[in-house]
């Protein structure tokens, strides 16, 4: 089984923003895996079902992005999914606008949804998908930037293009970690 966790925040003040790429990539994926998200519980919204034939639970935490890992840590314990068996999806300002970067490992990037992830596993073997949002011509607007909307053709781009890079991503990692536990 795998946890499958998109990153970003509660309410409908921050739905369609850059920082909430994460929820809406779980969104998109849940819709197409036929999965309900409708489970409220570890602090967040949750389902479970198959996607490309592997167990997967999907998770939406909604504790605000700098709070996200006691969501994750409580889905984790309850599932028994180890760390390294989960997938966390969010932002990258250090990417070009729908660029996708997956990475094993390694530090939070300045992420705070990450960095929390990291404080309450004690660990930082998980995967990480990372959809690259841009960055705002001034270091100043940063905050502004990621709570910011989308144009009408970087969502489009981020859905056909972005999305699906994802989740051909996840295939691969699955494939990956599968064979090595055959």
């Amino acid at each position: 089984m795998y946890l499958i966790v998109g990153l970003g925040n509660p309410g409908p003040q921050y739905e369609g923003t850059r920082h909430n790429i994460g929820f809406h990539f779980v969104d998109s994926l849940a819709q197409e895996a036929g999965i309900s998200l409708a489970n409220l519980r570890f602090q967040g919204m949750f389902g479970k079902g198959k996607f490309e034939g592997c167990d997967v639970v999907l998770l939406k935490p909604l504790t605000y992005m700098n709070l996200s890992g006691t969501s994750v840590r409580e889905a984790l314990a309850f599932f028994k999914i180890p760390p390294d068996r989960m997938i966390v999806v969010f932002d990258d300002l250090d990417q070009d606008t729908a660029c996708v970067r997956m990475r094993t490992g390694g530090g939070h990037g300045g992420h705070n949804g990450v960095r929390d992830i990291l404080a309450k596993l004690g660990t930082e073997s998980f995967h990480r998908l990372k959809i690259g949002i841009g960055k705002p011509v001034h270091k100043s607007a940063t905050a502004n930037w990621v709570l910011g909307r989308f144009s009408d053709d970087e969502l489009a781009k981020i859905k056909n293009e972005s999305f699906s890079e994802v989740k051909n991503r996840l295939v691969m990692l699955f494939k990956q970690m599968n064979s090595k536990t055959s």
